[in-house]
Protein backbone atom coordinates (compact mmCIF):
# COMPACT_ATOMS: atom_id res chain seq x y z
CA UNK A 1 0.00 0.00 0.00
CA UNK A 2 5.83 3.36 2.76
CA UNK A 3 5.83 5.39 5.89
CA UNK A 4 5.12 4.65 9.50
CA UNK A 5 8.65 3.58 9.97
CA UNK A 6 10.73 6.46 11.11
CA UNK A 7 14.22 6.50 12.31
CA UNK A 8 17.20 8.36 13.55
CA UNK A 9 20.52 7.37 11.97
CA UNK A 10 24.09 8.28 12.89
CA UNK A 11 26.62 8.95 10.21
CA UNK A 12 28.87 5.89 9.71
CA UNK A 13 32.36 6.72 8.57
CA UNK A 14 34.64 4.17 7.04
CA UNK A 15 36.82 4.27 10.12
CA UNK A 16 33.86 3.21 12.26
CA UNK A 17 33.01 0.41 9.85
CA UNK A 18 36.55 -0.90 9.93
CA UNK A 19 36.63 -0.71 13.72
CA UNK A 20 33.38 -2.66 13.98
CA UNK A 21 34.66 -5.28 11.55
CA UNK A 22 37.85 -5.73 13.57
CA UNK A 23 35.73 -6.04 16.71
CA UNK A 24 34.23 -9.17 15.19
CA UNK A 25 30.79 -8.14 13.96
CA UNK A 26 28.92 -11.20 12.69
CA UNK A 27 29.06 -11.86 8.96
CA UNK A 28 25.52 -13.22 9.29
CA UNK A 29 24.11 -9.87 10.37
CA UNK A 30 26.02 -7.39 8.23
CA UNK A 31 27.35 -7.30 4.68
CA UNK A 32 31.07 -7.10 4.09
CA UNK A 33 32.37 -3.57 4.53
CA UNK A 34 32.64 -2.36 0.93
CA UNK A 35 33.88 0.83 -0.65
CA UNK A 36 32.05 1.23 -3.95
CA UNK A 37 28.83 0.56 -5.80
CA UNK A 38 30.83 -1.68 -8.12
CA UNK A 39 31.82 -3.85 -5.16
CA UNK A 40 28.17 -4.03 -4.10
CA UNK A 41 27.27 -5.17 -7.61
CA UNK A 42 30.00 -7.78 -7.52
CA UNK A 43 28.53 -9.08 -4.27
CA UNK A 44 25.23 -9.51 -6.10
CA UNK A 45 22.92 -8.24 -3.39
CA UNK A 46 21.54 -4.99 -2.01
CA UNK A 47 20.94 -5.41 1.72
CA UNK A 48 17.80 -3.49 2.64
CA UNK A 49 16.75 -2.70 6.19
CA UNK A 50 13.04 -2.17 6.64
CA UNK A 51 10.12 -2.35 9.04
CA UNK A 52 7.00 -4.45 8.73
CA UNK A 53 3.92 -2.42 7.87
CA UNK A 54 1.07 -2.39 5.36
CA UNK A 55 2.65 0.23 3.12
CA UNK A 56 6.28 -0.84 3.42
CA UNK A 57 6.92 -4.57 3.88
CA UNK A 58 4.37 -7.38 4.13
CA UNK A 59 5.45 -11.01 4.42
CA UNK A 60 3.46 -13.41 2.25
CA UNK A 61 3.39 -16.97 0.98
CA UNK A 62 4.80 -15.80 -2.35
CA UNK A 63 7.48 -13.63 -0.75
CA UNK A 64 7.40 -10.09 0.59
CA UNK A 65 5.29 -7.36 -0.93
CA UNK A 66 4.55 -3.71 -0.36
CA UNK A 67 5.14 -0.29 -1.84
CA UNK A 68 8.70 -0.08 -0.52
CA UNK A 69 9.44 -3.65 -1.56
CA UNK A 70 8.40 -2.99 -5.15
CA UNK A 71 10.34 0.26 -5.31
CA UNK A 72 13.47 -1.34 -3.85
CA UNK A 73 13.27 -4.24 -6.29
CA UNK A 74 13.16 -1.80 -9.19
CA UNK A 75 16.31 -0.11 -7.89
CA UNK A 76 18.02 -3.45 -7.31
CA UNK A 77 17.18 -4.49 -10.87
CA UNK A 78 18.74 -1.23 -12.07
CA UNK A 79 21.93 -2.21 -10.25
CA UNK A 80 21.74 -5.78 -11.56
CA UNK A 81 21.55 -7.32 -8.08
CA UNK A 82 18.98 -9.01 -5.85
CA UNK A 83 17.29 -7.19 -2.98
CA UNK A 84 17.88 -8.89 0.37
CA UNK A 85 15.38 -7.61 2.95
CA UNK A 86 16.12 -7.60 6.66
CA UNK A 87 13.32 -6.47 8.93
CA UNK A 88 13.86 -4.89 12.32
CA UNK A 89 11.26 -4.82 15.10
CA UNK A 90 11.39 -1.12 15.85
CA UNK A 91 12.67 2.24 14.71
CA UNK A 92 15.38 2.11 17.36
CA UNK A 93 16.57 -1.27 16.10
CA UNK A 94 16.50 -0.06 12.51
CA UNK A 95 18.57 2.98 13.45
CA UNK A 96 21.17 0.86 15.18
CA UNK A 97 21.31 -1.64 12.33
CA UNK A 98 22.08 0.99 9.71
CA UNK A 99 24.64 2.67 11.96
CA UNK A 100 26.31 -0.72 12.53
CA UNK A 101 26.63 -1.32 8.81
CA UNK A 102 24.09 -4.15 8.70
CA UNK A 103 22.50 -2.81 5.54
CA UNK A 104 23.17 -0.70 2.47
CA UNK A 105 19.93 1.27 2.57
CA UNK A 106 16.99 1.71 4.93
CA UNK A 107 13.69 1.76 3.04
CA UNK A 108 10.78 2.08 5.43
CA UNK A 109 8.87 5.23 4.58
CA UNK A 110 11.24 7.57 6.37
CA UNK A 111 10.23 11.19 6.75
CA UNK A 112 12.98 13.68 5.97
CA UNK A 113 13.24 16.32 8.69
CA UNK A 114 15.86 18.99 9.28
CA UNK A 115 17.01 17.20 12.41
CA UNK A 116 17.42 13.90 10.63
CA UNK A 117 19.25 15.41 7.69
CA UNK A 118 21.85 16.68 10.13
CA UNK A 119 22.66 13.17 11.33
CA UNK A 120 21.89 10.78 8.46
CA UNK A 121 22.24 10.58 4.70
CA UNK A 122 19.10 10.57 2.56
CA UNK A 123 18.53 9.90 -1.09
CA UNK A 124 16.04 11.95 -3.11
CA UNK A 125 12.40 12.22 -2.05
CA UNK A 126 9.97 9.88 -3.79
CA UNK A 127 6.65 10.67 -2.08
CA UNK A 128 5.00 13.42 -0.05
CA UNK A 129 2.69 12.84 2.90
CA UNK A 130 1.05 14.77 5.71
CA UNK A 131 1.08 13.76 9.37
CA UNK A 132 -2.51 13.45 10.57
CA UNK A 133 -4.23 13.08 13.92
CA UNK A 134 -6.46 10.01 13.55
CA UNK A 135 -9.20 9.42 16.12
CA UNK A 136 -12.16 7.14 16.76
CA UNK A 137 -15.48 8.32 15.39
CA UNK A 138 -17.69 9.41 18.28
CA UNK A 139 -14.84 9.91 20.73
CA UNK A 140 -12.71 12.95 21.50
CA UNK A 141 -11.39 14.20 18.17
CA UNK A 142 -9.44 17.45 18.62
CA UNK A 143 -9.65 19.84 15.68
CA UNK A 144 -7.24 22.43 17.11
CA UNK A 145 -3.98 22.30 19.04
CA UNK A 146 -5.70 23.78 22.08
CA UNK A 147 -7.95 20.70 22.27
CA UNK A 148 -5.19 18.07 22.28
CA UNK A 149 -5.27 17.82 26.05
CA UNK A 150 -8.75 16.27 26.04
CA UNK A 151 -7.69 13.20 24.06
CA UNK A 152 -5.70 10.14 25.08
CA UNK A 153 -3.01 10.10 22.40
CA UNK A 154 -0.61 7.26 21.64
CA UNK A 155 2.39 7.86 19.38
CA UNK A 156 5.07 5.67 17.80
CA UNK A 157 8.31 5.94 19.77
CA UNK A 158 11.29 7.26 17.86
CA UNK A 159 9.11 8.54 15.02
CA UNK A 160 8.83 11.90 13.34
CA UNK A 161 5.32 11.97 14.80
CA UNK A 162 6.87 12.23 18.25
CA UNK A 163 9.11 15.06 17.06
CA UNK A 164 6.02 16.83 15.72
CA UNK A 165 4.22 16.56 19.05
CA UNK A 166 7.25 17.75 20.96
CA UNK A 167 7.55 20.80 18.71
CA UNK A 168 3.90 21.86 18.95
CA UNK A 169 3.27 25.24 20.60
CA UNK A 170 1.16 23.83 23.44
CA UNK A 171 1.85 23.67 27.16
CA UNK A 172 3.27 20.36 28.33
CA UNK A 173 0.51 20.06 30.92
CA UNK A 174 -2.16 20.64 28.27
CA UNK A 175 -1.21 17.82 25.93
CA UNK A 176 0.18 14.48 26.98
CA UNK A 177 0.74 11.25 25.13
CA UNK A 178 1.84 7.67 25.51
CA UNK A 179 4.76 6.33 23.49
CA UNK A 180 4.84 2.79 22.13
CA UNK A 181 7.74 1.13 20.39
CA UNK A 182 7.27 -0.62 17.07
CA UNK A 183 7.91 -0.52 13.37
CA UNK A 184 4.59 0.88 12.15
CA UNK A 185 1.78 3.12 13.33
CA UNK A 186 -0.73 0.51 12.15
CA UNK A 187 -0.95 -1.29 15.54
CA UNK A 188 -1.58 2.09 17.16
CA UNK A 189 -4.38 2.83 14.70
CA UNK A 190 -5.87 -0.54 15.59
CA UNK A 191 -5.59 0.35 19.29
CA UNK A 192 -7.53 3.56 18.62
CA UNK A 193 -10.16 1.60 16.71
CA UNK A 194 -10.47 -0.77 19.69
CA UNK A 195 -10.99 2.17 22.07
CA UNK A 196 -7.73 1.73 23.96
CA UNK A 197 -6.76 5.30 23.03
CA UNK A 198 -8.63 8.22 21.54
CA UNK A 199 -6.14 9.23 18.85
CA UNK A 200 -2.78 8.54 17.26
CA UNK A 201 -0.68 10.10 14.53
CA UNK A 202 -0.04 8.53 11.13
CA UNK A 203 1.08 9.59 7.70
CA UNK A 204 -1.77 10.39 5.35
CA UNK A 205 -1.47 7.35 3.10
CA UNK A 206 -1.34 4.97 6.08
CA UNK A 207 -4.36 6.74 7.57
CA UNK A 208 -6.23 6.19 4.29
CA UNK A 209 -5.21 2.53 4.28
CA UNK A 210 -6.28 2.01 7.90
CA UNK A 211 -9.66 3.66 7.39
CA UNK A 212 -10.49 1.06 4.74
CA UNK A 213 -9.98 -1.64 7.31
CA UNK A 214 -11.40 0.28 10.25
CA UNK A 215 -14.12 2.64 8.98
CA UNK A 216 -14.74 4.07 12.47
CA UNK A 217 -11.41 5.89 12.26
CA UNK A 218 -11.55 9.55 11.23
CA UNK A 219 -8.93 12.17 10.43
CA UNK A 220 -9.38 14.94 13.00
CA UNK A 221 -6.77 17.34 11.61
CA UNK A 222 -3.43 17.67 9.86
CA UNK A 223 -0.44 18.20 12.13
CA UNK A 224 2.13 19.05 9.47
CA UNK A 225 2.60 20.51 6.05
CA UNK A 226 3.56 18.12 3.26
CA UNK A 227 6.70 16.16 4.14
CA UNK A 228 9.02 14.11 1.96
CA UNK A 229 9.78 10.41 2.21
CA UNK A 230 13.20 9.12 1.23
CA UNK A 231 15.58 6.22 1.74
CA UNK A 232 18.52 6.54 4.09
CA UNK A 233 21.75 4.98 2.92
CA UNK A 234 25.01 3.77 4.38
CA UNK A 235 28.09 5.94 4.15
CA UNK A 236 30.18 2.81 3.72
CA UNK A 237 29.34 2.54 0.02
CA UNK A 238 31.13 5.28 -1.87
CA UNK A 239 29.02 6.65 -4.71
CA UNK A 240 25.73 5.12 -3.52
CA UNK A 241 24.21 8.55 -2.93
CA UNK A 242 25.07 9.63 -6.47
CA UNK A 243 23.56 6.44 -7.93
CA UNK A 244 20.37 6.96 -5.93
CA UNK A 245 20.13 10.57 -7.09
CA UNK A 246 20.56 9.60 -10.74
CA UNK A 247 18.07 6.72 -10.54
CA UNK A 248 15.36 8.69 -8.79
CA UNK A 249 15.80 11.50 -11.28
CA UNK A 250 15.21 8.95 -14.03
CA UNK A 251 12.09 7.40 -12.50
CA UNK A 252 10.59 10.80 -11.67
CA UNK A 253 10.58 11.39 -15.44
CA UNK A 254 8.87 8.05 -16.06
CA UNK A 255 5.71 6.49 -14.64
CA UNK A 256 7.07 3.97 -12.11
CA UNK A 257 6.11 6.00 -9.04
CA UNK A 258 2.69 6.74 -10.50
CA UNK A 259 2.11 3.06 -11.20
CA UNK A 260 3.18 2.04 -7.69
CA UNK A 261 0.88 4.66 -6.20
CA UNK A 262 -1.97 3.27 -8.28
CA UNK A 263 -1.24 -0.33 -7.25
CA UNK A 264 -0.83 0.32 -3.53
CA UNK A 265 -2.89 3.44 -2.83
CA UNK A 266 -4.92 4.25 -5.94
CA UNK A 267 -8.06 2.40 -4.82
CA UNK A 268 -8.43 4.53 -1.68
CA UNK A 269 -9.21 7.86 -3.30
CA UNK A 270 -12.88 8.19 -2.29
CA UNK A 271 -13.76 7.15 1.24
CA UNK A 272 -17.40 6.23 1.75
CA UNK A 273 -18.09 5.37 5.38
CA UNK A 274 -21.38 3.57 4.74
CA UNK A 275 -20.03 1.57 1.80
CA UNK A 276 -16.89 0.47 3.63
CA UNK A 277 -18.77 -0.30 6.86
CA UNK A 278 -21.21 -2.50 4.95
CA UNK A 279 -18.36 -4.21 3.14
CA UNK A 280 -16.46 -4.96 6.36
CA UNK A 281 -19.64 -6.41 7.89
CA UNK A 282 -20.30 -8.62 4.86
CA UNK A 283 -16.71 -9.86 4.82
CA UNK A 284 -17.50 -11.36 8.22
CA UNK A 285 -21.09 -12.46 7.66
CA UNK A 286 -21.34 -13.44 3.98
CA UNK A 287 -17.93 -14.10 2.45
CA UNK A 288 -17.06 -17.16 4.59
CA UNK A 289 -19.98 -19.06 2.99
CA UNK A 290 -18.50 -18.65 -0.49
CA UNK A 291 -14.75 -18.28 0.01
CA UNK A 292 -13.91 -21.89 -0.82
CA UNK A 293 -15.92 -21.71 -4.06
CA UNK A 294 -14.04 -18.58 -5.10
CA UNK A 295 -10.80 -20.44 -4.41
CA UNK A 296 -11.92 -23.42 -6.52
CA UNK A 297 -12.94 -21.12 -9.37
CA UNK A 298 -9.57 -19.38 -9.19
CA UNK A 299 -7.77 -22.71 -9.55
CA UNK A 300 -9.51 -23.21 -12.90
CA UNK A 301 -8.83 -19.73 -14.26
CA UNK A 302 -6.15 -17.08 -14.62
CA UNK A 303 -7.43 -15.06 -11.68
CA UNK A 304 -6.73 -14.88 -7.96
CA UNK A 305 -9.71 -15.71 -5.79
CA UNK A 306 -9.76 -12.29 -4.15
CA UNK A 307 -10.31 -10.65 -7.54
CA UNK A 308 -13.27 -12.96 -8.23
CA UNK A 309 -14.66 -12.25 -4.76
CA UNK A 310 -14.29 -8.50 -5.28
CA UNK A 311 -16.05 -8.74 -8.64
CA UNK A 312 -18.89 -10.73 -7.09
CA UNK A 313 -19.29 -8.10 -4.39
CA UNK A 314 -19.55 -5.40 -7.03
CA UNK A 315 -22.12 -7.49 -8.88
CA UNK A 316 -24.38 -8.60 -6.04
CA UNK A 317 -22.90 -7.73 -2.64
CA UNK A 318 -22.51 -11.52 -2.29
CA UNK A 319 -26.28 -12.02 -2.43
CA UNK A 320 -27.11 -15.25 -4.33
CA UNK A 321 -30.71 -14.12 -4.82
CA UNK A 322 -29.83 -10.73 -6.32
CA UNK A 323 -31.76 -9.79 -9.47
CA UNK A 324 -31.75 -6.69 -11.64
CA UNK A 325 -34.55 -5.07 -13.60
CA UNK A 326 -32.87 -6.34 -16.79
CA UNK A 327 -33.10 -9.96 -15.67
CA UNK A 328 -29.50 -10.72 -14.73
CA UNK A 329 -29.34 -12.58 -11.45
CA UNK A 330 -27.31 -14.48 -8.93
CA UNK A 331 -24.04 -13.91 -7.12
CA UNK A 332 -22.22 -13.11 -10.39
CA UNK A 333 -25.29 -11.54 -12.02
CA UNK A 334 -25.33 -13.69 -15.15
CA UNK A 335 -27.70 -13.20 -18.06
CA UNK A 336 -29.71 -16.24 -19.07
CA UNK A 337 -27.77 -16.62 -22.33
CA UNK A 338 -24.40 -16.33 -20.59
CA UNK A 339 -25.45 -18.86 -17.96
CA UNK A 340 -26.41 -21.35 -20.67
CA UNK A 341 -23.12 -20.71 -22.46
CA UNK A 342 -21.01 -21.56 -19.38
CA UNK A 343 -23.17 -24.45 -18.20
CA UNK A 344 -24.98 -22.82 -15.29
CA UNK A 345 -28.39 -24.44 -14.78
CA UNK A 346 -29.44 -22.49 -11.69
CA UNK A 347 -28.20 -18.90 -11.52
CA UNK A 348 -29.27 -18.62 -7.88
CA UNK A 349 -27.01 -21.51 -6.87
CA UNK A 350 -23.94 -19.64 -5.54
CA UNK A 351 -21.48 -22.40 -6.40
CA UNK A 352 -22.71 -22.60 -9.99
CA UNK A 353 -22.83 -18.82 -10.30
CA UNK A 354 -19.26 -18.35 -9.08
CA UNK A 355 -17.92 -21.08 -11.35
CA UNK A 356 -19.90 -19.76 -14.31
CA UNK A 357 -18.96 -16.13 -13.76
CA UNK A 358 -15.29 -17.04 -13.43
CA UNK A 359 -15.46 -19.15 -16.60
CA UNK A 360 -17.08 -16.29 -18.50
CA UNK A 361 -14.45 -13.82 -17.27
CA UNK A 362 -11.73 -16.28 -18.33
CA UNK A 363 -13.29 -16.54 -21.79
CA UNK A 364 -13.27 -12.75 -22.10
CA UNK A 365 -9.69 -12.61 -20.86
CA UNK A 366 -8.57 -15.03 -23.56
CA UNK A 367 -10.34 -12.92 -26.21
CA UNK A 368 -8.61 -9.69 -25.21
CA UNK A 369 -6.28 -8.59 -28.04
CA UNK A 370 -2.74 -9.86 -27.59
CA UNK A 371 -1.29 -6.36 -27.43
CA UNK A 372 -3.00 -5.80 -24.08
CA UNK A 373 -0.73 -7.28 -21.42
CA UNK A 374 -0.19 -7.46 -17.67
CA UNK A 375 -2.88 -6.13 -15.36
CA UNK A 376 -4.29 -4.04 -18.21
CA UNK A 377 -5.53 -7.31 -19.68
CA UNK A 378 -7.46 -8.10 -16.48
CA UNK A 379 -9.08 -4.65 -16.37
CA UNK A 380 -9.99 -4.99 -20.06
CA UNK A 381 -11.70 -8.33 -19.39
CA UNK A 382 -13.58 -6.96 -16.38
CA UNK A 383 -14.79 -4.00 -18.41
CA UNK A 384 -15.95 -6.38 -21.16
CA UNK A 385 -17.86 -8.40 -18.53
CA UNK A 386 -19.74 -5.21 -17.74
CA UNK A 387 -20.24 -3.55 -21.13
CA UNK A 388 -19.53 -6.26 -23.70
CA UNK A 389 -16.47 -7.10 -25.77
CA UNK A 390 -17.73 -5.29 -28.87
CA UNK A 391 -17.82 -1.94 -27.10
CA UNK A 392 -14.30 -2.56 -25.80
CA UNK A 393 -13.14 -3.04 -29.39
CA UNK A 394 -14.82 0.26 -30.22
CA UNK A 395 -12.99 1.93 -27.34
CA UNK A 396 -9.67 0.67 -28.69
CA UNK A 397 -10.47 2.07 -32.12
CA UNK A 398 -11.46 5.41 -30.62
CA UNK A 399 -8.30 5.56 -28.50
CA UNK A 400 -6.19 4.96 -31.58
CA UNK A 401 -7.98 7.74 -33.47
CA UNK A 402 -7.18 10.13 -30.64
CA UNK A 403 -3.51 9.25 -30.56
CA UNK A 404 -3.79 7.27 -27.34
CA UNK A 405 -2.50 3.80 -26.50
CA UNK A 406 -5.25 1.32 -27.38
CA UNK A 407 -3.53 -1.30 -25.22
CA UNK A 408 -3.47 0.82 -22.05
CA UNK A 409 -6.36 0.55 -19.61
CA UNK A 410 -5.77 4.12 -18.41
CA UNK A 411 -6.17 5.42 -21.95
CA UNK A 412 -9.22 3.23 -22.59
CA UNK A 413 -10.78 4.54 -19.38
CA UNK A 414 -10.35 8.03 -20.81
CA UNK A 415 -12.27 7.30 -24.02
CA UNK A 416 -14.90 4.82 -22.83
CA UNK A 417 -17.26 7.59 -21.56
CA UNK A 418 -17.31 8.96 -25.11
CA UNK A 419 -19.29 5.90 -26.21
CA UNK A 420 -22.42 7.65 -24.95
CA UNK A 421 -21.72 10.75 -27.06
CA UNK A 422 -23.37 10.66 -30.52
CA UNK A 423 -20.48 12.67 -31.93
CA UNK A 424 -18.38 9.55 -31.36
CA UNK A 425 -20.58 6.44 -31.20
CA UNK A 426 -22.27 7.08 -34.57
CA UNK A 427 -19.00 6.23 -36.29
CA UNK A 428 -18.30 3.11 -34.23
CA UNK A 429 -19.22 -0.44 -35.17
CA UNK A 430 -21.12 -1.35 -32.01
CA UNK A 431 -22.68 2.05 -31.41
CA UNK A 432 -23.99 3.53 -28.20
CA UNK A 433 -22.91 2.33 -24.76
CA UNK A 434 -22.99 3.80 -21.28
CA UNK A 435 -19.22 3.95 -21.33
CA UNK A 436 -18.78 5.47 -17.90
CA UNK A 437 -20.19 2.31 -16.32
CA UNK A 438 -17.30 -0.07 -17.15
CA UNK A 439 -14.82 2.55 -15.92
CA UNK A 440 -16.63 2.75 -12.60
CA UNK A 441 -17.07 -1.03 -12.55
CA UNK A 442 -13.35 -1.73 -12.84
CA UNK A 443 -12.53 0.98 -10.29
CA UNK A 444 -14.96 -0.50 -7.76
CA UNK A 445 -13.73 -4.07 -8.26
CA UNK A 446 -10.18 -2.89 -7.69
CA UNK A 447 -11.26 -0.95 -4.62
CA UNK A 448 -13.08 -3.92 -3.12
CA UNK A 449 -10.08 -6.12 -3.80
CA UNK A 450 -7.87 -3.60 -2.00
CA UNK A 451 -10.34 -3.58 0.89
CA UNK A 452 -10.16 -7.37 1.08
CA UNK A 453 -6.39 -7.15 1.26
CA UNK A 454 -6.65 -4.44 3.91
CA UNK A 455 -8.73 -6.90 5.94
CA UNK A 456 -5.81 -9.31 5.81
CA UNK A 457 -7.54 -11.60 3.30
Amino acid sequence: MPIFAEMTLRHSLRLIAITLALAGCSEATRPDAIESVEALQARGSLVVLTLEGPTSYLAGDDGPGGYEVDLVRAFAAHLGVEAEFRTRPSITALTAALANGEGDIAAAGLTVTAGREARMQFGPAYKTVTEQLVCHNGGPAPTSLDDLGRARIVVLAGSSYLETLQALPVRSDAAGWTERDGGSAMPLLEAVDAGEFDCTIADSHLADFARRRHPDLIVAMDLSEEESLAWAYSGQVAGLGDVLTAWFSQIHEGDLLERLDEVWFGQFADFNYVDVSSFVDRVETRLPRYERWFELAAERTTFDWDLLAAQAYQESHWDPDAISDTGVRGLMMLTLSTAERVGVEDRTDPRQSIAGGAAYLEDLYQRVPSGVTGEDRIWFALAAYNVGMGHMYDARALAERQGLDKNSWDDLATVLPLLSDPAYYRDLRYGYARGQEPVRYVRKVREYRALLNAQGI
